[in-house]
């Protein structure tokens, strides 16, 4: 053996060659074999990893009756600079026919009282009832015109029948006539003065009536008080007969005119569409302004202070669209309003221009008629950061 591998150098190192390639040759099938679970299981993991998904846009689903309970108003967006606005104080006060003071027409005691404070009522209806001595005589007087106007009417005719049958002259018959048409003349005028008073059927008193539908809103009657004519007992307002009167300076009284459009701002966050019915040529000595007067339908309630923003339709013309400050939230580095969807809202970027009493115009991102959040839009910003918090 020692002698051949003297004898054969070359045999000896062919041999050595082939062992070494056999042994990586081994390590590389190992290898191979090891990675390949690893690989397997990467693959099958990969497979098994949802797809990742694009970033939702800005919106919030929300049903119409979660924003109601939300208090999240909105309103439609009109185009108008700041320019173009008008804004002012306003009172919601009752039309003129929108309002009754209720009397008792004769002196006496109140002894029946329908009505109290706050509850509604119908136009004639009866709010108090009051016995008076001059009802009495009020009635009296009715029933004696009442009375000669019948004898009257008799005398008439049988004087008519004298005359036809040539019996008494003309005369009579004329007299006849003239002392029947005073005793009908009389007795119209007793039961006008009987029906104005309210007279009760049995002559005893006076009823005390609303002439107008609505709720009464003052009572000054207590049972048994004594009341003299003409005093108020009740006051009665009907809360669909309203108009609205907002106090303008000189310089804008005169680039307003009837029909111009005007936005009501009511203190719970909600807006109404109205139109201006007259501005008063004068001007307050006290205050040194004009009042414009509203027209809005709906019932509002009396005495309700309300801001207003009007658009003179001689006032300047620009195409920015104005919202109230609440509805400009920052997101994310900018500045949105949300929009109203058919889900919900969604965030819509916009560019603000200048700002005056709480309102900030927009010049650019909303379109003329669209509707968004003016009041706690907050809200929805807080939602969309929470559902980005969520998918984090």
């Amino acid at each position: 053996m020692i002698d051949v591998a003297r004898q054969n150098p070359r045999l000896l190192g062919g041999a050595a060659a082939i062992a070494l390639v056999a042994a990586i040759g081994g390590f590389s099938v190992a290898k191979c074999s090891g990675d390949s679970p690893a690989t397997t299981e990467t693959a099958a993991g990969n497979a098994a990893a949802p797809a990742p998904q694009e970033k939702a846009p800005d919106t919030v689903a929300m049903t119409a009756q979660a924003i109601e309970q939300a208090g999240i108003a909105t309103d439609v967006v009109r185009a108008g600079g700041l320019g173009a606005e008008i804004v002012a104080q306003a009172t919601v006060n009752a039309a003129p026919s929108g309002e009754a003071i209720v009397t008792a027409r004769a002196a006496g005691a109140v002894t029946r009282l329908m009505k109290r404070l706050g509850d509604p009522v119908r136009a004639g209806e009866t709010l108090a009832v009051v016995e008076s001595r001059d009802a009495a005589q009020i009635a009296a007087e009715r029933t004696a015109a009442v009375a000669k106007s019948v004898l009257a009417q008799k005398a008439l005719a049988r004087e008519s029948y004298l005359y036809r049958q040539k019996v008494s002259a003309r005369v009579e018959l004329e007299q006849a006539q003239a002392e029947a048409a005073s005793a009908a003349a009389e007795a119209r005028r007793a039961s006008v003065a009987a029906g104005a008073a309210k007279v009760t059927a049995d002559g005893r008193g006076v009823i005390v009536s609303s002439p107008i539908s609505g709720r009464v809103t003052a009572e000054a009657a207590s049972l048994g008080a004594f009341v003299q004519p003409e005093t108020e007992l009740f006051r009665v307002a009907d809360p669909t007969k309203i108009q609205i009167e907002a106090a303008v300076g000189a310089t804008d009284a005169q680039r307003l005119a009837p029909g111009d459009r005007a936005i009501v701002e009511l203190p719970d966050g909600k807006a109404l569409e109205g139109r201006v019915r007259a501005v008063t040529p004068g001007l307050a000595t006290e205050t040194r302004s004009a009042t414009a007067v509203l027209d809005v339908p709906g019932a509002l309630q009396p005495g309700l202070p309300v801001r207003v923003r009007l658009l003179p339709s001689r006032g300047a013309v620009s195409s920015a669209i104005v919202v109230p400050e609440d509805a400009v939230q920052s997101l994310e580095g900018r500045d949105v309003v949300f929009v109203r969807t058919a889900a919900g809202f969604r965030a819509q970027t916009v560019s603000i221009g200048e700002r005056s009493n709480g309102r900030v115009e927009i010049v650019k991102g909303l379109a003329n008629d669209q509707r968004i959040a003016t009041k706690n839009a907050f809200l929805l910003k807080a939602e969309l950061g929470k559902g980005a918090g969520e998918e984090e």
